[in-house]
């Protein structure tokens, strides 16, 4: 195992969050005063609809990281390339019945969005779903190469990429935009960029991992396991697209484009927010498939469970208070007071997730131990009711409504069932887990009431208003997190990078 490239890829992971969240955070303003309401929220509501078809993954990305680091691990080269030609068979399949949907889809735009769209809007969202369709379509043959580097725990390559396509991306948009160019010209500069990265990674399989396709032997009792494996997957990414893209399809039909934009801002936010905290886990799968191939203990896999979710919180916690302290003044500055009810929703989408969030690699020690089925039938349940709320509640509160029947699925699936699941069943210590949780959050909830506090005694708005209670929060927290939340372990993971730069710097011996 590379454990230099695990490090190196979280860090990086994080590196590209930051660096995602800035130039949005800078950009989405101009794009959204540019873009308008309607043709942003056309953008969303086009995006979220497509985005559906992303469940025809089947989990099959998951199970290509679990096999390809299985056989690597046994040396069996040529099963391991022979899993490479199945799966590349499989996706092509796969591409083509996205094109073939998202066909369906097209021809059915104004039967699902008529009623609350010009003959304009309509027109416009057609050409954005043809769009959208085709870049789907590449990119599953195509993604096969991002699954085997992260099998092979290549994350620094593949991270570097993303972060140079976070830079591009804005760049080549911002002129776009101000010449007039709007929605589609959006999605056409995504595809193509998507497009190059995802050759890029092919290329680096092939000329510096050095792997082969085989198409020899089409192993059907391989792919029965693997089918066994993926479908649980399958079905919780069924769950995760209801839970996150459902209120934004309830919203366009029910509330209208206006609706779904300042819902989407919300849910932009809610992005960042989950973004952060898969930059550890989601790095863990390789090693924790190894973890299970060795019959590491119960202990082991707990001990592991609650030193990543303490990591998570501490970086979660911060950044959760800071969007409570100054979120509303933040979304009024940034999107527009005519986004100013995106606060609230983005507070209720991301306070109650925020449990699941520092318990993610419960999700990845499920997927190692091929144990995700009843997470994943509970999940089923939990959209049922989701969307049961969510039309009632969007139809009389709009946005809020929705964000409301979305939180109390989280609550219910996420949080109260899984806990009691990875306790029971996974024999996870979740007693000790939530005990030092507990103990954590007391520095968070000092810190919080006294930025609060002070924030009272603050006039004015706008970026600097907020960048000073802010600071008074960040400057209550750190230390009192350090001195009263973190453990030895955690100190030293975040002195390292800084003893190490400042070696380089020259500062110390």
């Amino acid at each position: 195992m590379k454990n230099s490239q695990l490090k190196a890829g979280a860090i990086l992971s994080y590196v590209s969050i930051f660096l995602s969240s800035v130039i949005s955070l800078a950009y989405t303003p101009f794009m959204l005063r540019l873009m308008g309401q309607s043709q942003f929220g056309l953008f969303s509501l086009t995006a979220s609809v497509v985005g559906y078809l992303t469940i025809l993954d089947f989990g099959f990305g998951s199970a290509i990281v679990r096999y390809t680091a299985k056989y690597r691990a046994l040396k069996q080269k040529e099963n391991e390339y022979n899993l490479n030609g199945m799966f590349l068979i499989l996706y092509t399949i796969i591409g083509l019945i996205t094109a073939v949907a998202g066909m369906i889809l097209y021809f059915n735009t104004e039967r699902i969005f008529g009623a609350k769209m010009s003959f304009s809007e309509i027109k416009i969202a057609k050409t954005l779903i043809l769009l959208l369709v085709f870049n789907l379509s590449i990119s599953f043959p195509l993604g096969i190469f991002s699954s085997i580097m992260n099998a092979y725990e290549e994350f620094v390559f593949s991270k570097v990429i993303n972060i140079l396509r976070i830079i591009i991306n804005p760049c080549i948009m911002i002129p776009l935009l101000l010449l007039g160019y709007r929605a589609i010209s959006m999605v056409i500069v995504i595809t193509i960029l998507n497009i190059i990265c995802l050759l890029i990674n092919m290329w680096f399989c092939f000329s510096k991992l050095k792997i082969k396709i085989y198409f020899k032997k089409f192993e059907f009792g391989i792919l029965k396991e693997i089918v066994g494996y993926s479908s649980y997957i399958f079905l919780g990414m069924i769950v995760d697209k209801i839970n996150w893209s459902a209120d934004q399809f309830i919203l366009g039909a029910v509330s209208g484009t206006v609706a779904v934009a300042i819902y989407s801002v919300a849910a932009q936010i809610n992005t960042y927010y989950l973004s952060f905290s898969t930059a550890i886990s989601g790095v863990f799968l390789p090693r924790l498939t190894a973890m299970v191939a060795k019959n590491a203990s119960n202990k082991e896999f707990s001990d592991t469970f609650i030193k990543i979710g303490r990591i998570q919180y501490v970086i979660m916690a911060y950044i959760l208070g800071g969007f409570l302290l100054v979120g509303q003044d933040f979304v009024n500055t940034w999107a527009g007071k005519n986004y100013s009810s995106a606060f609230y929703i983005a507070a209720i989408l991301i306070v109650p997730v925020t449990v699941p969030l520092i318990q993610n690699l419960g999700i990845t020690i499920l997927q190692a131990q091929n144990r995700q089925k009843f997470r994943s039938l509970v999940y089923i349940l939990v959209a049922s009711i989701n969307i049961g709320i969510s039309i009632p509640l969007g139809k009389i509160y709009g946005g809020i409504g929705c964000a409301i029947g979305t939180s109390v699925g989280l609550i219910l699936g996420n949080i109260v069932i899984i806990n009691i699941y990875y306790y029971k069943k996974i024999h996870l210590d979740i007693p000790r887990f939530w005990k030092e949780i507990f103990i954590m959050t007391i520095p968070v909830a000092i810190a919080f009431s006294f930025a609060f506090f002070i924030s009272i005694f603050i006039g004015g708005s706008g970026y600097a208003s907020i960048l000073i209670r802010g600071l008074i929060f960040t400057v209550g927290y750190i230390p009192l997190m350090w001195f009263m939340g973190m453990n030895e372990y955690e100190k030293n993971l975040f002195e390292a990078p800084v003893r190490k730069i400042s070696r380089r710097l020259g500062f110390r011996s």
